[in-house]
């Protein structure tokens, strides 16, 4: 089980890719698009945390810096689990949405 920080937001991949990879490569946004043969906007939107990874643009990544596309995917699941489980709770603070019970206290199990 992943633990995801309760003060701060994962680390969005787009950060990853421009702090851990980009930078110290010393590779600009338009060198690395046009060698994904990507648009310089999608690459731009995802450094910018405007646009999500998906498994394409995952095993995209994963080809040209040898990471593995999983990888790409789990710092995106959390970065999205995070924003919904914010989103969730200040909905819940306002009551704005019912409150899930746990199954197991309402199924009679046995």
């Amino acid at each position: 089980m992943i633990m995801l920080p309760k003060n701060r937001a994962p680390t969005h991949p787009g950060q990853m890719l421009l702090h851990e990879f980009l930078e110290p490569m010393e590779l600009t946004q338009k060198q690395f698009s046009s060698h994904l043969n990507w648009t310089y906007a999608k690459l731009n939107e995802i450094i910018n945390c405007k646009r999500g990874v998906t498994p394409k643009s995952a095993v995209d990544l994963s080809e040209a810096l040898g990471m593995g596309a999983e990888f790409w995917l789990n710092l995106q699941n959390n970065y999205d689990l995070w924003l919904e489980k914010q989103k969730r709770n200040k909905l819940k603070s306002r009551k704005e949405i019912k409150r899930l019970k746990p199954l197991k206290k309402i199924v009679n199990y046995g």
